[in-house]
Parts: C-alpha cells; structure tokens; sequence
C-alpha cells in the first residue's frame, strides 16, 4: 500500500510538470512578477518592452506593449495570453477566436501588486511563492503608509518623467502614488489625468521642493541642465539644490514586484539632507 502511495505521488509531479501551462506576457510588469515567483520558465513570448530580468532576453517576442502580433501568437499557441491593458479591445476578441484564453492582470496602483501577484501564484501553480512575496510586500506599503501619515508637513515633488517635452505623472499615475506613499506631495495631483506634459511655466508656478529626474541626459547631467534651465534660479528645489538624477525609471513606471526598492529610493531622495552636486 505504501509502495502504491508513492507510485501515485510519482504520477502527479509527472503530470504537474507534463500540463504546465504555456504563457505568453504582454506587459513587462506581468514578465517580471513571473519570474519574480518562479514561473519564469514557463514563458514562450514577451513583448519588446519586456527586459528585466535578464534572462526574459531569451524569450521570443511577439510584439509590443498591449499590440501584440496575432500571427506569432496563433504560430507560438500559448495556453494563456495574459495582458494589463490592450491598445485595442478588438485584439483581445482576435486573440479569443484564435482558441487562446486571456486574463487581465490589473495593475495600476502599488495595491493592485499583491492580489496580481496572488493571481498569478494560482494560474502558475506558484501559489506558495507568490502568497509569500504578496503578503511582504503589502506589509511593506503598509509601513510606509504610517511612515507617510506622520509628516506633518509634506516636501511638493516634481518628478520629471521626460524632459522634451516636459513630462510628469498626474493624480492617476503611478508614480503619483509611489510618491504619497514616500510622504511627499505630487505637484501633478491638480491634473486628474496620468501622465501628460507641462510648460517649464507650470513647473515654475507650482515651485516644488523636490525635483526628481527619471531619464538621463544624452549630453550631461540631467540634474545639471535642471539645476541651469533659464528661470528656474527660484524655483525652491533649485535654489536648494535638491534636485536629483540616476533613477532607473522602469522601477518607477512599471507596478512590479519591485515596487518597495522604488518607494524606498524616492523616500530617502525625499527625505534626503545631502543637495545635489551640480
């Protein structure tokens, strides 16, 4: 009886591993959950925009964010095909009536992290590695959240996505709430909108303590040609010389299992008492 216990088990492992599911990601915040749980192995497509971590560079891609190619979808055959947001609806009934099922994995906010993550846990068979990171990293927004609501008196944050043209996340961006929960204020809150560009004028006018630039300058510093833009000599974060650069903006723009390391960093640039260099 205990031999045939054992036979038995042996079958399910062989069958767990025989019926593994195929998935194709079609957002790189999708890629990096997957393989942040140990599913990675079961990727066969990705999108061109997906490329962390490393080894995702292995993976075919079948198109890019939310436009994927039906042809390479319908030539790769994946069991699932899972998205955040579809440039076109009618790519997600294409991709239906090619027999592949489709899920949504929403994933906007950092609260929408862990329920994703825990979403996926259950569609991979990763269910314990994915409850285990879901649950440390809603622990983790939860300190923070404290940590937030004890500033009495929050620094204005102007976090500048791109610089031609200028361009910054409103109330319903991401980075929006990364920055409420590092205790800061978005000065792009007044703009119910998610990201969309600016006037050097309206940043002058909304004088931020905390300039944060999320790209680098092909020529010098992008802090630097902040810190030098004509006009903006009276602009607080200017005129204190917190104005700050070297971020990697796919931690700040994506809601991944990353999502602490990129509320930590904004927390320290924050609360930071160094001044820029330049």
């Amino acid at each position: 009886m205990q031999s045939s216990g054992c036979t038995r088990n042996q079958v399910k492992k062989a069958d767990h591993s025989v019926t593994k599911s195929r998935i194709v990601s079609l957002a790189p915040s999708i890629t990096e959950m997957m393989f942040v749980i140990g599913a990675g192995d079961q990727l066969v497509g990705r999108t061109n925009a997906c490329d962390w971590p490393a080894a995702a560079a292995k993976i075919p891609i079948v198109g890019a964010f939310g436009r994927p190619s039906l042809e390479l979808l319908a030539s790769i055959n994946p069991d699932i095909v899972l998205d955040v947001d579809l440039a076109d609806e009618e790519t997600g009934k294409k991709i239906s009536a090619l027999g592949i099922k489709r899920e949504t994995i929403a994933c906007k906010t950092p609260d929408d992290i862990p329920p994703a993550l825990r979403k996926l846990g259950k569609l991979t068979g990763h269910i314990r590695e994915a409850d285990s990171l879901a649950y440390f990293i809603t622990k983790g927004l939860a300190v923070f959240k404290k940590k937030a609501e004890r500033e009495k008196q929050k620094s204005s944050v102007y976090l500048e996505i791109w610089d031609d043209p200028l361009w910054t996340g409103g109330k319903e961006s991401y980075t929006s709430a990364l920055i409420t929960y590092a205790g800061g204020q978005n000065i792009g809150d007044v703009v119910n909108k998610d990201y969309f560009a600016i006037s050097q004028e309206w940043v002058i006018e909304k004088n931020p303590d905390i300039i944060a630039c999320m790209y680098m300058s092909k020529t010098r510093s992008a802090a630097g040609e902040v810190m030098n833009r004509q006009g903006w000599q009276n602009i607080a974060a200017v005129k204190k010389r917190k104005v700050y650069e070297r971020f990697d903006n796919n931690i700040f723009l994506r809601p991944g299992p990353r999502v602490l390391e990129g509320i930590g960093q904004l927390y320290n640039t924050i609360h930071s008492k160094e001044k820029s260099s330049f």
